[in-house]
């Protein structure tokens, strides 16, 4: 049976780890580079990004991280946990924070406000729907939640929320407003999946509803498959698809 690991260095870790026993998938918790080598697939929390990134950066586990992500192996960023693998953050605290990458977005670190303006609100989501069944609609918790405000082509986008065309305009994104009426609505990504990586910005793991780590298990378990289908087969001689760690990527603001 497959392990998922769990980064656990701050925020809803032991949610996660809860809402997969409800699955019969046992969670591991993560907190150093080593631990990484145990699992196939790993789930990046909530919680606060500026401290997990700090976190992070004390026990050196950016480099491993991102070497993760680029081997392909599965993972899932909820709340904080997209924000460390957008390639880019903007509504960063002074001095900006480290970032895992991978994702190929722009995400607005607090777009929804502080943590009095949280909120719960039912999304469509037909992906979700379609693989796993159940109500036409999840209930997303969002807690001083991101956003995904720009989306590369290769990103395959899940679930969005409407706002005003003024709130975009006002979010510090590069995004330009370009309508007549402030108050016309727009929408946000909240949820997307670009190959190995899946990423919301909602609470999951706060619900009774475990479709999302359904979700991502069996997502999981499509790529793990699929990489030792692949492994099978001979290389080309010449043909290399290695990529260095992006240990000295920089700081985004």
């Amino acid at each position: 049976m497959a392990v998922v690991g769990v980064l656990a260095l701050q925020g809803s870790f032991n949610e996660h780890i809860a809402a997969l026993r409800r699955l019969g998938v046992k969670g591991v918790e993560i907190r150093k580079p080593e631990q990484l080598q145990t699992v196939t697939s790993l789930i990046i929390p909530g919680g606060e990004s500026t401290t997990m990134a700090k976190l992070a950066e004390y026990h050196d586990l950016f480099p491993s991280l991102r070497e993760f992500v680029q081997m392909g192996k599965p993972v899932w960023g909820t709340c904080a946990g997209l924000i460390f693998l957008a390639n880019k953050a903007v509504g960063q605290k002074a001095g900006g924070q480290h970032l895992v990458g991978g994702l190929d977005c722009t995400v607005h670190r607090n777009f929804f406000g502080s943590q009095i303006q949280s909120f719960e609100a039912e999304l469509s989501v037909p992906e979700l729907v379609s693989k796993e069944g159940g109500p036409e609609t999840f209930r997303g918790i969002f807690i001083r939640a991101p956003a995904i405000l720009e989306a590369g082509p290769e990103v395959k986008v899940l679930a969005d929320y409407p706002v005003s065309s003024n709130r975009l305009s006002n979010s510090d994104s590069p995004i330009e407003d370009k309508t007549e009426n402030p108050e016309e609505e727009s929408k946000v990504i909240v949820a997307v999946r670009q190959g190995n990586i899946l990423g919301t910005a909602f609470h999951p793991e706060l619900t009774a509803d475990t479709r999302w780590h359904s979700y991502f298990v069996k997502m999981s378990n499509e790529i793990i498959e699929e990489a030792s289908s692949s492994s099978l087969v001979p290389a080309q001689v010449g043909t290399s698809h290695y990529q260095p760690p992006a240990s000295d990527l920089p700081i985004y603001p």
